[in-house]
């Protein structure tokens, strides 16, 4: 469905025309009791003549963070709703924590839905942190409003559509750097969303021919230089582990490449984005349960995650070479499928023993991650849905990430900042020992099939195809990318978009620091 419009007024919230008016809200018993108007409320709270927060915990609001509390206004203010979110304690600082407001902002507007215009008096600090805080107001309120078209041929009772305006206000509505902010958030916002389109797309719907042209469509007119490598070309490549796991599929696998140079730059740093794209993944010959394995068509979502970053570079322009690599290819069994016992020869020349097929995953990545250091790259960033270990070991919220430990690093503080946490694991000895083969340069997971440290030997066998000299990382995405559960903050059930937002993080970061 279509992005909302985003501006920022500086009119007194009280007396903004709109259908509803989102303020935040804190725990802690004001002198009346009740609860206390966070910062941005204040006009708000004099028109109700003290008693705002009174009436607020009369209907059940506690301030716990995210809760939604919805209150008629009765021409109080202009307009005829109030809608209190929970920002938990009252912060010890200027502000509540980013995270706790952009979470916030998705849960208000989404629980909007069939208000058209909405605005946001959310608390902001008078300080240098301003502009992270506005951008996470505005990020979690265009990402709460999203929700997939979907296939539905009949209404839906009850369903209403989404807020389609949003005002954000702000002390001055002219001043450039909060409209930058604007300008960014509906950019990244709109990547995000395209993302999780895609991943929340039918899986007949999207095969990797049908993929590789949405892709390459999507970068028309954008100033993306595109290459689409087909089988016939695949297979005269080289690409070994992409022919492999695609050649049991009618629908033959592609490989896009999507690159940015940035003008007028000389010699800029060299990033390569690099995303996992298994359009469905049955396991192939080593077929998976049945149970749950329709949410195998969100196997792409690390390559739709590096479409989308590339869409959004090209929009903002940084001062980057930055190429995104997408290794599509559908797992299927078939006559024509590849087999455990077999040997690949893979991109780089390394000859690979398939001890089982349903780790298809790592065999396109290091066919990609091959071809971005034969292209030459400075650093590499490489997101996918590998393993289920990365689920076992920390959650769905939190990705895995894997590679050299100082840009490990980089990336457990670019995802902290934007909001999508990622942690460090270790690559150990013992767990290349373990995928030693007897007859190829090495297994393609533990040659015992032993599954212990299973999130680890995906990060061991990709780290065999990154060239040396250069900075790298692959970020485990198999559950922070889809959420099966309930609505919450800014992320609906399906695709979430991650981690779009930490690959941009990470291009500021390198575009600042190298």
């Amino acid at each position: 469905m279509t992005q909302p419009s985003l501006r920022l007024v500086d009119t007194d919230p009280a007396e903004l025309a709109v259908d509803a008016i989102v303020i935040g809200l804190h725990k802690q018993p004001d002198e009346d009791g009740g609860l206390l108007p966070a910062a941005g409320a204040e006009s708000i709270a004099a028109a109700f003549d003290g008693k705002l927060t009174a009436t607020l915990a009369l209907l059940g609001a506690t301030g716990a963070p995210g809760e939604v509390t919805k209150l008629a206004t009765l021409g109080t203010v202009t307009a005829p709703l109030v809608v209190a979110v929970g920002l938990g304690d009252e912060p010890s600082g200027s502000a509540p924590a980013e995270e706790t407001l952009r979470r916030g902002a998705g849960a208000a507007v989404r629980a909007l839905a069939g208000s058209a215009t909405v605005a946001l008096a959310l608390p902001l600090p008078d300080d240098a942190d301003a502009p992270g805080v506005l951008r996470s107001i505005l990020e979690g309120a265009l990402l709460g409003s999203y929700r997939f078209a979907g296939y539905k041929t009949k209404p839906q009772p009850g369903r209403r559509e989404p807020v389609s305006a949003l005002q954000v206000h702000v002390p001055d509505a002219g001043d450039d750097a909060a409209r930058a902010e604007v300008d960014r958030a509906a950019v990244v916002a709109r990547a995000v969303r395209l993302t999780r389109d895609w991943v929340n797309t039918a899986p007949n719907d999207l095969r990797p021919p049908a993929f590789a042209e949405a892709v390459a469509d999507a970068a028309k007119g954008t100033g993306l230089e595109v290459e689409v490598l087909d089988f016939e070309q695949l297979k005269a490549g080289g690409y070994g582990g992409i022919v492999a796991v695609g050649q049991g599929s009618a629908a033959e696998p592609r490989l896009v490449k999507l690159s940015y140079t940035p003008a007028g730059v000389a010699d800029p740093k060299r990033v390569a984005l690099v995303g996992k794209g298994i359009t469905f993944d049955t396991g192939g010959i080593s077929i998976k349960p049945a149970a749950g394995m329709w949410e195998m068509k969100s196997d792409m979502a690390g390559a739709a995650a590096v479409g989308a970053t590339m869409l959004a570079i090209a929009a903002l322009r940084p001062d980057v070479a930055v190429t995104g690599y997408l290794a599509m290819a559908e797992n299927m069994p078939s006559g024509t499928a590849y087999r455990p016992g077999d040997v690949i020869t893979m991109f780089d020349g390394k000859r690979v023993e398939v001890l089982n097929t349903d780790a298809e995953g790592r065999m396109v990545l290091a066919d990609a991650i091959a071809r971005a250091c034969a292209d030459g790259t400075d650093y590499l960033f490489e997101a996918s849905t590998l393993t289920g270990g990365q689920v076992v070991s920390l959650g769905k919220r939190i990705s895995g990430v894997m590679g050299d430990p100082a840009t490990c690093e980089r990336v457990k503080a670019a995802g902290e900042s934007v909001g999508e946490p990622a942690w460090p694991m270790p690559l150990p000895d013992e767990v290349r020992k373990g995928m030693e083969s007897d007859i190829a340069d090495i297994c393609q997971t533990n040659s015992s099939m032993d599954r212990a440290g299973h999130m680890l030997q995906g990060g061991v066998f990709l780290r065999e195809f990154v060239a040396d000299g250069v900075d790298w990382a692959h970020i485990d995405i198999a559950g922070p990318s889809f959420h099966s559960g309930e609505p919450t903050g800014y992320w609906t059930k399906g695709g979430t978009g991650v981690p779009v937002r930490t690959f941009l993080a990470l291009i500021d970061d390198v575009e600042v620091n190298g």
